[in-house]
Parts: structure tokens; C-alpha cells; sequence
């Protein structure tokens, strides 16, 4: 028997069977806990290591004590060492919370916990699943069996080299590894949370740019490709149990509402509501991908078509025998893609898959002009960015026709410029009349002066800005006094003769007619002053 600081050390004696006194294999420990009360645990057989346990009982209470009940951080990995009697009985003691003795389950046992409770969250099975899976496949490559086996920086290296290409296959994506880093991420974060660990050691890890490593980017479809898509299939033969006007359907549904496919194999005759002026079909908060019951409008056309269709179903009927199977959905539909003659892949390496038919509903929509709020509400994305970025598609003569907004910087366009006065050259009428000095002159202003860096205006012969300023004045002194006295006549008849001498463009003018003129003579007859340009 040894005392030691807070705690004592002993072996105790007992007797066999046969009367001869014995000692047990096994150290004890006697210290106090939080109540000042005496408590004795069975250690280990080497004195060692059953030292370090009393220290370590020891600075648990001290903690305990001094932080309110909590369990020092620093004791998380020696207390998932400790056989599960002694951490049941630390739990009875008061020293430990159930859950913080679970910390030293199997990482396995905590995985299907995980899993139950993604379900009692309302994820569906799917989901569970390969959420699970994922943070299941880095635990097994990593070779962790508990908690604190977790080590950050291996799970990095793991990962790291899944992504490594071989002569065999291709690495993981950038998005792929995200994916999982999320998965391992969630759990450990369920971890901590729950109150089984006091961190988590992935917290650290980041996610890849998914934009550099890009590997089945989709396309949207044109509207000849929609009409020969839609065409093909309504004549072409069954697949996987579904007529060929039952997918013809099916995909005109899904490229008008932006449904995705496991929505639409849960759609039932009781989703939809045709009668009325606003036809919709209601997706189940259950089937939703963001668990929100969503109510989604349809076109009037649509709705009568889809009226015809679903004649004589019974309102729990499934209305598209969508195949169960991702894999055999995805290969109906390329069958069909490859009937129409449409590249799956186009030379950009995009795909046309199911769910390009969402991009396209979206795509749709920009190019129709719709507001990107509106946009982002019927393609029901959390974020703008993700309607706009992902998947609204600009197509190659779209931006073409964009630059037309540019100005035009050829020869003929500067000619063009400097006879109507729209550069800062003079432009005169037929009187050989400035009309740009007199509409200056009618606002009483003078106009935009070309100045050099010594102030010195260069289109008056280098004089200076204050002396050319003067000279203005006397020379259009009477132009001044016209201005300030004139009338709607008077501005009427000044626009005419701007008018007469700008031959594009037409705005209205102030007395609701429409005559063509120069935004910068408008902003001399509306009192707004000129800038110097500095050459």
C-alpha cells in the first residue's frame, strides 16, 4: 500500500480456497470523488500504468470540481482506454456523462446512431445511406476503431490519394472529395455535439474548388432539340415498362417545372390540380430535396394535356412508372437522347442527361427574361447564386448578340459622330450655325472644354481656360439673354435643328413629341454643366 498525492495504490490480500493467503493481480485505486466521498477501482497489473490512472482520477475530479461537472479535454483519449466496467462506474459516480462514455464505442457502432438519426430527421433511406456510407469508407481506409484513433491529417492523406489517377481508373473529383470531407465532417460534428467528443479533429479541412476539376458538366437543350427529343419518344418503342408517350410526357413535365426525377416517380393523381385558370402540381415535403412541401405552377397547355393523360387513375396512383433504378432511369433516357440524334456529349465535354432537362426549365427562364428571383423561386434554390451560376446556360449567339450593346469603333462610326455632333467636334445646320455652342449658349453655359495639362484650352489656340471663358461670354451674349427670356417655342425650335442635323436614334422631347437629338445638348437645355476633358 503507497500513498500518493490525492490517491492511494494498493494490491489487496485474499484467501484461497485452500486457506492460503494471496494478492490480486491487479492494482487498486482509492481516491475521492467530487463529494469528498472514498471510491476504489480495480487498475491494472502493472503499477505503472496504474499509477497514471490515479493521476489521472485525480485531475478528473479537480476538473470536475472546478469547471462546474465538465471533463477535462486533455483526459478525452486516456478515458476510451479504460475497460467499460471503469467507465460505467465513473458514469455512477457522477464523474462522467453517459454520453461521453460512449465516446469509446467502435467508430461502427456510432456510424448506425448517426444513421438513425439522419432517418428520425426525415432523410429518406437513400440519403442515410450514402451519407453514412461515405464517412464509413474514410474510417475503414484509415484503419480508425475509435474516436480518438481520429487523426485530421491521415484522413487528409487519404483522401488525397484518392484522388491520385492510375493506370486502372481516374481519381475521385474535386467534388467527390468534398462530398466525402462533408460526410466525416457531419459525423464528428454529431459527435461533439452529442456531448461524445470534445472536438472534432476534421474541423480543419477544406473544401476543393469543384470549378478546376470539372467532370460531368450538363448543357441545356435548344428548343429544336426539346421538339425532336419530345417527337422521338412519343413514337418510339417501350423501355423499362413505360410507353413511349408515357416518357414523352414525363420529360415535357420535367423540363416545364424543373422536377427532378425521384420527384416525379413519387407524383401520385392526387398531386396534381388541373381544373382552374392556375393548374399546379404539389412535390411532397417527404419527396422535396429540401423537405419542404413545394407547389409548382403548370402551363395551361400542359395541364390539359396531362388531364387526357391521367384519365381513369385513382387518386393514389403513381402516374409515372418511373423505373425504381437511378442506373436504369439514366439509361432510358440516353436511349432516347440517342434515338432523337443528339450528342450526349457535345465538343465542350457537357453532358445530356436527366437532370439536364432542369437546367434547361432554368435556362429557359433567363433567356425568357424572367427575374432571376422569380427564377430562383420556381427552380426552389436556396440561393440565388446557384439558380444564375449552375444552371442557367448561356448559349454562343446570346453572347454574340450581347455585344451589340458595345460602341461602335470603326471609321465609318467616328465620320458619323463628327457630322451629328456627338463627339466633341462642331456640328453645324444648314446655316452654318453651331448647334452645339447654341445649345451651350441657350443654357447659358458654356460647353465641355478640351484642356491641356497647363489649363490651356487647345481647340482656342492655346489660350487660357479663364481668357477663353471670358471670350465665350461676349460672343454669345445674346444667345445668353434668348436663353434665359425663351420659351417652349424657342427650346422646340433648338431641338428641331438638332434634330435635323443627328439622323439615328429618336427620344421624346420635353412637349411629348419625338424628335431625334444628343443626350449632351439635352443636358445643356436642362441646366446640367459640362466636364473639361484634359488631353
Amino acid at each position: 500500500m503507497k500513498q500518493r498525492n490525492g490517491y492511494r495504490l494498493f494490491k489487496q490480500t485474499y484467501r484461497a480456497r485452500d486457506g492460503t493467503p494471496r494478492t490480486t493481480a491487479n492494482w487498486y485505486v482509492e481516491f475521492r470523488d467530487q463529494r469528498e466521498k472514498v471510491r476504489r477501482l480495480s487498475a491494472f497489473p502493472s503499477r505503472k500504468a496504474s499509477e497514471k490512472m490515479g493521476e489521472n482520477l485525480v485531475a478528473l475530479v479537480a476538473y470536475h470540481v472546478a469547471n462546474g461537472g465538465q471533463v477535462d479535454p486533455a483526459l478525452s483519449v486516456w478515458l476510451t482506454t479504460l475497460p467499460a466496467r471503469t467507465r460505467d462506474k465513473l458514469v455512477a459516480y457522477g464523474l462522467l456523462p453517459r454520453e461521453r462514455a460512449d465516446v469509446a464505442k467502435p467508430l461502427h457502432a456510432s456510424i448506425a446512431d448517426w444513421r438513425a438519426a439522419l432517418l428520425a430527421r426525415g432523410n429518406t433511406a437513400a440519403q442515410a445511406d450514402l451519407v453514412t456510407a461515405r464517412a464509413q469508407k474514410i474510417i475503414d481506409g484509415c484503419g480508425f476503431t475509435y474516436y480518438a484513433d481520429s487523426d485530421g491529417e491521415r484522413v487528409a492523406a487519404y483522401l488525397s490519394e484518392l484522388r491520385r489517377d492510375t493506370q486502372d481508373k481516374r481519381g475521385i473529383s474535386a467534388q467527390t472529395y468534398n462530398f466525402h470531407v462533408a460526410a466525416t465532417k457531419g459525423f464528428r460534428r454529431r459527435m461533439v455535439r452529442n456531448r461524445r467528443a470534445t472536438e472534432s479533429p476534421v474541423v480543419h479541412l477544406d473544401p476543393l474548388n469543384v470549378r478546376t476539376d470539372r467532370r460531368h458538366d450538363r448543357r441545356a437543350l435548344t428548343v429544336d432539340e426539346l421538339h425532336t427529343l419530345l417527337d422521338k419518344t412519343t413514337d418510339g418503342p417501350e423501355r423499362c415498362g413505360m410507353t413511349g408517350s408515357e416518357r414523352a410526357m414525363m420529360y415535357r413535365l420535367a423540363v416545364e417545372t424543373g422536377l427532378r426525377a425521384n420527384e416525379i416517380r413519387r407524383l401520385t393523381r392526387a398531386s396534381f390540380k388541373l381544373d382552374g385558370p392556375e393548374p399546379t402540381v404539389t412535390v411532397a415535403a417527404a419527396y422535396s430535396k429540401h423537405r419542404r412541401e413545394d407547389v409548382i405552377p403548370l402551363r395551361v397547355e400542359t395541364a390539359a394535356a396531362l388531364q387526357g393523360f391521367m384519365t381513369g387513375l385513382a387518386p393514389a396512383a403513381q402516374v409515372f412508372q418511373l423505373p425504381p433504378s437511378r442506373h436504369h432511369a439514366a439509361k432510358m433516357f440516353r436511349a432516347d437522347v440517342e434515338a432523337a440524334g443528339i450528342a450526349r456529349v457535345d465538343d465542350a465535354g457537357r453532358y445530356v442527361d436527366f437532370h439536364a432537362l432542369r437546367h434547361t426549365f432554368i435556362t429557359n427562364l433567363a433567356n425568357g427574361g424572367v427575374h432571376p428571383k422569380v427564377a430562383q423561386t420556381l427552380a426552389r434554390h436556396c440561393t440565388i447564386t446557384l439558380t444564375m451560376d449552375r444552371y442557367s446556360h448561356v448559349v454562343r449567339g446570346d453572347q454574340a448578340a450581347a455585344l451589340s450593346v458595345l460602341p461602335d469603333l470603326s471609321g465609318r462610326a467616328r465620320q458619323q459622330a463628327r457630322a451629328t455632333g456627338t463627339d466633341h467636334a462642331r456640328a453645324d445646320d444648314a446655316n452654318g450655325n453651331s448647334v452645339w455652342a447654341s445649345c451651350w449658349a441657350f443654357s447659358g453655359q458654356r460647353g465641355p472644354a478640351v484642356v491641356d495639362s497647363a489649363g490651356r484650352n487647345t481647340a482656342d489656340g492655346g489660350e487660357s481656360q479663364d481668357a477663353s471663358n471670358a471670350r465665350f461670354s461676349a460672343e454669345n451674349s445674346g444667345k445668353f439673354a434668348l436663353g434665359r427670356g425663351a420659351g417652349v417655342a424657342e427650346r422646340a425650335g433648338l431641338e428641331n435643328r438638332w434634330a435635323s442635323n443627328r439622323p439615328v436614334g429618336s427620344n421624346p422631347t420635353l412637349s411629348g413629341s419625338t424628335v431625334q437629338r444628343s443626350p449632351r445638348c439635352m443636358d445643356a437645355l436642362n441646366g446640367r454643366p459640362a466636364m473639361a476633358t484634359v488631353s
